[in-house]
């Protein structure tokens, strides 16, 4: 066995733990093909590069004129600049008209620019006069409302760098260069195991002393959304046989395995045993820097992560945002994800201990001015409805001794 007791509560930080975990896992999902169409939020593992400028013809970007632009210079409207109307340019198709000086043509956006056009001056600058004329009341300068060949992208150029996460823009952005296909990262198979003798599933009415099993539905929920695979593979008893048996076949089917209920204290002895028995070097680090979710188990067995989470369905969610999904993005090959944040003033005072960072989930409060409180949800690690009744956490840092009331703080979302 690799670990012993003595390791346990010799806590680090996250980034610390993680640290010491990622250059340690070698078993890292494949590359797949997909339609770009169905690719919306996988992750760039090749990058695409263009195979054409976009637009591939210089085409205007107002509806207007197309002119020769020297023909506008000094264009004022007292003294426009007149101007004949050769014709009108179509949409979808190659102008058949060349734009001779002291001419111009119809043009809407988007449409072809002719030849000899170099410009194209607004259609609320302009004023028709009859008999196929219009004055142009101000001046354009060469290369004015026209995007010009490439200047979306350039054929050649890297359109999305690896480890992006494919959001609707860059669907469009793959879609306008002819890409309709993308290779990406296969998404992480992750595994839930939930062990203890008091847990049942959420469908069975609880027997005095038990509970439902939440935490593998929260975390899965939560591990899909990050876009990987989330399977659920039932309940352990707190036998090590059991554990083991479903521990060892549940990481043998998936890229990763997080053990719900795994790290407290009454069981991490027969927890850490398992863990060191599914592969090398088996655990690395037992305990966070953190409240809640001091005794998280972070382990490889065999290039693959097994975290083991607490049991406390607060304290399960609340490490698994902190830890799990970096794993995730990491498996993926994923640029890190910033949860969205904005700044509030804190409502009350929040106590801390020097040593660790505490979350702490908080409700936002918009103000009559337009900004925002952020008032604390206290509760215990065990009491769900902390994080249902939040909607966001603030961090309390490693060495502080706590937040004071008034303060501006930092809320990210949940």
């Amino acid at each position: 066995m690799t670990g012993t007791t003595h390791e346990f509560f010799t806590v680090k930080t996250v980034q610390q733990a993680l640290d010491d975990l990622l250059p340690l896992l070698t078993h890292i999902p494949a590359h797949e093909t997909l339609p770009t169409v169905q690719a919306r939020g996988r992750i760039i593992a090749e990058a695409p590069r263009a195979p054409l400028d976009l637009p591939e013809f210089a085409r205007s970007s107002m509806d207007g004129y197309a002119v020769r632009a020297a023909d506008t210079f000094g264009a004022t409207p007292s003294l426009p600049a007149y101007l004949k109307v050769a014709g009108v340019i179509p949409m979808g198709a190659r102008p058949d008209l060349r734009v001779k000086s002291g001419h111009a043509a119809e043009i809407y956006t988007g449409a072809m620019l002719p030849e000899g056009a170099d410009a194209v001056v607004m259609i609320e600058r302009t004023q028709a006069i009859g008999d196929g004329e219009i004055e142009v009341m101000a001046p354009v300068a060469p290369g004015e409302n026209i995007v010009q060949i490439g200047e979306d992208v350039a054929a050649g150029d890297a359109i999305l760098p690896r480890g992006q996460r494919i959001r609707p823009q860059d669907i469009g952005g793959l879609l306008a260069v002819g890409i309709t296909q993308v290779t990406v990262t296969a998404r992480p198979r992750v595994a839930l195991l939930s062990s203890g003798d008091e847990l049942v599933p959420p469908a069975m009415t609880p027997s005095p002393g038990q509970i439902r099993d939440i935490n593998a539905y929260v975390l899965a929920a939560m591990f899909e959304e990050r876009g990987a695979q989330a399977s659920i593979h039932g309940i352990a008893s707190d036998t090590f046989d059991d554990l083991y048996g479903k521990a060892r076949s549940s990481l043998d089917a998936a890229d990763m395995l997080v053990l719900s209920a795994g790290s407290s204290v009454s069981v991490r002895d027969l927890t850490r045993e398992v863990i060191n028995r599914l592969g090398a070097p088996g655990l690395i680090q037992h305990g966070l820097a953190v409240k809640p979710g001091k005794p998280t188990i972070l382990a490889v067995c065999d290039g693959k992560p097994v975290i083991g989470l607490p049991g406390n369905p607060v304290s399960a969610a609340l490490v698994a945002r902190q830890l799990v999904l970096p794993v995730i993005d990491h498996l993926q090959g994923a640029v890190p994800v910033r949860p969205p944040s904005i700044r509030a003033t804190l409502t009350h005072n929040i106590a801390s201990t020097t040593g660790r960072e505490d979350s702490v989930p908080v409700r936002v409060i918009t103000n009559a001015d337009g900004t925002f409180s952020a008032e604390p949800v206290f509760g215990k690690s065990n009491l769900i409805f902390t994080l249902i009744q939040a909607d966001g956490l603030v961090t309390v840092p490693l060495n502080s001794n706590g937040l004071r009331a008034g303060t501006e703080v930092t809320v990210y979302g949940l």
